[in-house]
């Protein structure tokens, strides 16, 4: 069985160094419990671990979980800071090593480009090189400094990763108003505020329409969706009955689910059966948010290959690896 984890990140060494430049409200300071990490709003996100700078210690504990493959992406703040001039940098410093690493580790080692998107222009540029270097999709954030993905700015961008016919990684960050929701206590912003993020910028995906407008792109909200799948009959229920959320989609919001992607990072083995019911077997792709601090490769991998059901065998392999290469094109 072919396993390929699509959600997975490494740092850069130079673009770490770039934040702590000019990182504007982005902060690098210790937790409370003395980890580094990069804070937003006094909220931390992203903890700092030896795996996400050592190739040598990633690819180890891939072999260790039985991974067979690594799709890259940045993670939160991607390249999403600073002036243009930073976040053209930043994206260009992220895709020159992911490439380079993709040269060095080619059975092992894929990734998805980071662009930025608030500049058309200039995403669209680095789109181009990024692709002839080797990237296999792009990433995108579920809210852009409080853009939402539907913003008009970002058209351009969509129109060519449309035509492409793309998949987009979108990775949650701390949601519009973290620091109202005081994302800081307990360090709510990863179990908690990436899930709202993720569930908001997903439902205004899907009933704005986009999905019939760019019917090519393939979209993959991590996380297992955030709440999406378990907030299901929710929509289908609001769809019937509030005509704000059925006036710009031609079908309930449950078979807008079905034609995006999720991955498993959700640890609980009921959580995963109900994503698998939500958007299919087709639509569920392996994924460990390694190396962040809750990445576990083995113990999703093990809820993978403890599917249950008449069809389990074929489910499994299919999340572990098949669904990556037909969507990835790998």
């Amino acid at each position: 069985m072919t396993v390929i984890d699509i959600h997975t990140h490494m740092i850069p060494r130079e673009w770490l160094d770039l934040l702590q430049r000019d990182g504007g409200d982005y902060e690098l300071k210790p937790t409370r419990a003395g980890q580094m990490a990069v804070h937003l709003a006094g909220a931390p996100f992203v903890t700092l671990m030896p795996e996400m700078f050592d190739y040598d210690l990633r690819l180890r504990a891939m072999d260790e979980a039985g991974v067979d493959m690594a799709v890259l992406s940045l993670t939160g703040p991607n390249v999403f800071w600073g002036s243009r001039e930073t976040g053209v940098k930043a994206a260009r410093i992220g895709n020159a090593a992911y490439a380079e690493s993709q040269k060095k580790y080619p059975d092992r080692i894929r990734w998805v480009a980071s662009i930025p998107w608030e500049y058309p222009e200039d995403a669209l540029r680095e789109l181009a090189l990024a692709r002839s270097d080797g990237a296999l999709g792009v990433a995108a954030l579920a809210n852009i400094r409080g853009r939402d993905l539907i913003d008009p700015l970002f058209e351009p961008v969509w129109s060519e990763i449309d035509r492409l016919g793309l998949p987009v990684f979108i990775h949650p960050t701390i949601p519009l108003g973290g620091s109202q929701m005081r994302l800081d206590e307990y360090s709510l912003a990863t179990p908690i505020g990436f899930m709202v993020d993720t569930t908001l910028s997903f439902t205004r995906l899907i009933l704005s329409g986009f999905l019939d407008r760019y019917p090519n792109v393939k979209l993959i909200a991590p996380h297992g969706g955030g709440t999406l799948p378990y907030l299901s009959g929710r929509l289908d229920r609001c769809y019937e009955t509030i005509p704000a959320c059925r006036a710009a989609i031609k079908a309930p919001p449950s078979a807008y689910l079905r034609r995006i992607f999720y991955d498993t990072v959700v640890y609980e083995p009921r959580a995963l059966e109900m994503c698998v019911a939500v958007g299919g077997a087709d639509n569920v792709l392996y994924g460990t948010d390694f190396p962040h601090n809750v990445g576990d490769m083995k113990g999703i991998l093990a809820l993978v290959r403890g599917l249950q059901g008449d069809t389990s065998d074929q489910t499994a392999r299919k999340i572990a690896g098949e669904n990556a290469k037909r969507i990835f094109k790998i």
